[in-house]
């Protein structure tokens, strides 16, 4: 047993990840360059590792929310551009420009700001379309133009983000549509303008699954590039053949017999109705595992075996009733999430059933687990 998987660990299908850059790339439009989004830890997945892997893989544009994590891409040799989603104190101008890091204009005062630290700094423009959130409005066309022309900034991309992409919804589709009309037109009136327009972005995962026929530089892809989407019932118009990343696992150290009338964990909130045997694993809300999944909610599969999690998940231990499961020993092996073959184990699945999105639960995960690699592609090579 290796010392990595003693406890608990990530395990990250590398062969999967190249599947899903060669299925995404191929419903992008032509001449469009996919951009993957490795922030938050590439999702769970180990930010260094994926985009070392995305490399190998001719990938060469990546987007993260914060300074440190570019930085922290820099520092491991990734290669090509790294766009700031997020915002960062414009003292720390010296270093977008010393790690050569792209920052997102979040706003006409900002841009102005950053401008006035006297160092030369690559920069895409956030345009506001609608989601009021980062961004210089859309029709403020004069303060938009006026980036173009700051001594130190250097406008390399324009973008926006569509925020109900994701709905098929005839008022969310509406909305979107007016989302991407206001942004076009914005380009339209800065290249009547006299602007050389720069790279432009508008898509993200959904947005390329739902509005896939956009003409754009780049395509953001996040969720997607992982396998999975945000819940499981998410309808799109393509429906390409994706394939999960990242599982979940612990081992099985301890089962035990509970006689009834006895109760397991925290609460007393299991109560055996008969005698049970329980496993317990060295997993809990502190690597990721949402205490919501407590009492039921949660499964767990061991030797093809779909186990519930009975009483409250804690923090570094949880409980699985395995009565009716036979074989299962100490040293076992144990999926919370990504089971290949389980939809009810499924990042989106598991998930939705904590009241959550894929988004969410892979973000959390990751902090004190190591990962480890799996791979079927022999063109890639594993770092150790």
């Amino acid at each position: 047993m290796e010392r990595k998987t003693e406890r608990a660990w990530i395990e990250v299908n590398t062969g999967g990840l190249c599947h899903n850059v060669e299925t995404l790339k191929k419903a992008m439009q032509p001449g469009c360059e996919l951009m993957a989004v490795v922030k938050a830890q590439a999702y769970g997945h180990g930010a260094v590792l994926i985009a070392s892997h995305l490399n190998q893989m001719g990938v060469s544009a990546f987007a993260v929310a914060t300074v440190e994590e570019g930085i922290a891409l820099r520092e491991a040799g990734i290669r090509g551009e790294i766009l700031i989603l997020g915002y960062t104190d414009v003292r720390r101008a010296e270093e977008l420009k010393e790690y050569d890091l792209m920052q997102t204009l979040i706003s006409y005062e900002y841009a102005d700001a950053l401008n006035q630290q006297g160092v030369t700094v690559k920069a895409h423009i956030k345009i506001d379309t609608g989601m009021h959130r980062l961004g210089i409005a859309c029709g403020e066309l004069s303060a938009v133009r006026k980036l173009f022309f700051m001594e130190n900034i250097r406008v390399c991309g324009m973008f926006t983000h569509l925020c109900c992409s994701d709905s098929r919804q005839p008022d969310d589709m509406a909305f979107t549509r007016g989302q991407i009309e206001k942004f076009y037109s914005l380009a339209d009136a800065l290249r009547d303008s006299g602007i050389i327009l720069p790279k432009l972005h508008i898509q993200s995962s959904y947005g390329l699954l739902n509005y896939p026929d956009l003409v754009c530089d780049y395509v953001r892809v996040g969720i997607a590039l992982y396998g999975v989407l945000s819940a499981p019932n998410d309808d799109t118009v393509l429906k390409p053949d994706l394939r999960p990343v990242l599982s979940l696992k612990s081992r099985v150290v301890l089962i035990r017999e509970v006689r009834a009338g006895e109760s397991v964990g925290y609460g007393r909130s299991f109560t055996a109705g008969h005698t049970a045997r329980i496993a317990i694993l060295p997993i809990g809300y502190g690597d990721g595992f949402p205490r919501s999944l407590s009492e039921g909610k949660g499964r767990v599969l061991i030797r093809q075996y779909v186990a519930p999690v009975v009483g409250r998940i804690c923090m570094d231990q949880l409980a699985v009733d395995i009565t009716d499961a036979e074989g299962i020993t100490v040293g076992d092996t144990a999926t919370l999430v990504g089971a290949e073959g389980y939809d009810e184990l499924s990042a989106p699945a598991v998930a939705d059933h904590s009241d959550s999105i894929s988004n969410e639960l892979l973000c959390r995960m990751g902090a004190r687990l190591p990962v480890i690699t799996r791979s079927e592609d022999r063109r890639f090579h594993t770092p150790e």
